[in-house]
């Protein structure tokens, strides 16, 4: 990736329109393959309406709002709804009003009432536990080596170290470029949750929406890392060293060690720590619960980078920004070859990118080709002299 970042950085503003073509069919694949990978994730993710539910509301809610906060608060809401609803809370609360309602129906009953007795603690104790699943014996063989009190001591130091990077970040201006750089990327690389899709959103707003890079080389990186074997994470290798190139004078080697360091330091961290508090955590059902909400609401976001891939992907010498690849059916074609290969006929994700860069190409050649024997015919009639 940073090799790619080197060949970027020497591309001119201006490109030939073949090659607009080309990268226009690069990211209508990719948004196929990322619409994909959505639909699987959420296949894992959905065990219920209300995961289901949550799928949607990180998708839709998602699109509606941009902040570099807004995505991790609409975790936490997805990750505290299934907690609360797993704990049967909402029951609760709903028992007693259930009851007083029945009763008063009832009063209106001529014949003689039975009231039927609720116990909402054996309620809540049966249900809480999801059809299937028992308590899980952990065998002795399966103890991680950690203790939990360094594991405790691990996620301490990890939290504080994110709330004074966070606070840095948002009350001292102006900070050096590398400084934010690292903390947009770190932020990213702790609440990433869910899979490697997920990553195109949050890398798309903490780095393309501050103005480090732009849309169109933001698309042309995407397009060809998921055409290579790797995770998406080291796209922000790529990001961190077209950001330096652009905005500083400092070696663009420093952006790709920044941006490794910044997307990769907080996976690793946390998964150590987790060595030590997994052996606690992984026996508790509300832990179990509170996953489930997380994951479900992260895929969700998965939804919204479709979206918002979608609204830029074509480009042009007059949009090098990206406009909607609906504007020209041609690229809904694409995105639909892309995502029914993957889906249904084994096409892998390099081919598919493949395939729609070709396609792109084929674009230019039947239109423009066929623009410009129109245009030589009607000189030929001399009806189009000027």
């Amino acid at each position: 990736m940073y090799a790619l970042s080197l060949g970027v950085q020497n591309i001119k503003t201006g490109l030939p329109d073949p090659v607009y073509a080309l990268l226009s069919g690069l990211n209508a694949a990719t948004v196929g393959i990322v619409l994909l990978a959505a639909v699987q994730l959420s296949q894992k993710a959905i065990t219920d309406k209300l995961t289901r539910l949550l799928v949607f509301f990180g998708g839709a809610v998602g699109m509606l709002y941009t902040a570099l906060w807004y995505f991790p608060i609409l975790m936490v809401v997805g990750g505290l709804a299934t907690l609360l609803w797993d704990l049967r809370v909402p029951h609760k609360l709903a028992t007693p009003i259930v009851q007083k309602f029945t009763r008063r129906r009832q009063r209106n009953i001529d014949e003689p009432s039975q009231d039927i007795e609720l116990n909402p603690a054996a309620s809540a104790e049966s249900s809480a536990q999801p059809e299937g699943s028992e308590p899980r014996v952990i065998p002795a063989s399966s103890n991680l080596p950690m203790r939990l009190s360094s594991g405790l001591l691990l996620l301490t130091a990890f939290l504080l170290a994110f709330i004074a990077l966070m606070i840095t970040r948002g009350v001292l201006h102006p900070l050096p470029l590398t400084y934010s750089l690292f903390a947009n990327l770190y932020l990213a690389g702790t609440i990433i949750f869910g899979g490697g899709p997920v990553v195109i959103p949050l890398l798309r707003e903490y780095i393309v929406s501050e103005g480090w890079v732009s849309p169109r080389d933001f698309l042309l990186g995407l397009a060809i890392i998921q055409a290579f074997p790797g995770p998406n994470f080291n796209f922000a290798i790529y990001l961190g060293a077209l950001t330096v190139a652009n905005q500083t004078s400092l070696p663009t080697i420093l952006g790709a060690i920044i941006g490794y360091v910044a997307i990769f330091l907080p996976g690793i961290w946390v998964q150590t720590a987790f060595l030590g508090v997994w052996r606690v955590l992984r026996g508790k059902l509300w832990f179990r619960y509170l996953l489930r909400g997380l994951h479900a609401t992260a895929v969700g976001l998965v939804y919204t980078a479709v979206y918002r891939l979608w609204q830029i992907g074509l480009l042009d010498q007059e949009s090098q920004s990206g406009r909607p690849l609906g504007d020209d059916a041609w690229w809904v074609a694409v995105t639909a070859t892309s995502f029914v290969g993957g889906r249904w006929f084994g096409v892998s994700a390099p081919a598919a990118i493949l395939l729609g860069g070709l396609m792109g190409v084929v674009w230019y050649g039947v239109v423009r080709g066929g623009r410009r024997v129109a245009l030589g015919g009607f000189r030929r009639d001399g009806s189009g002299a000027c």
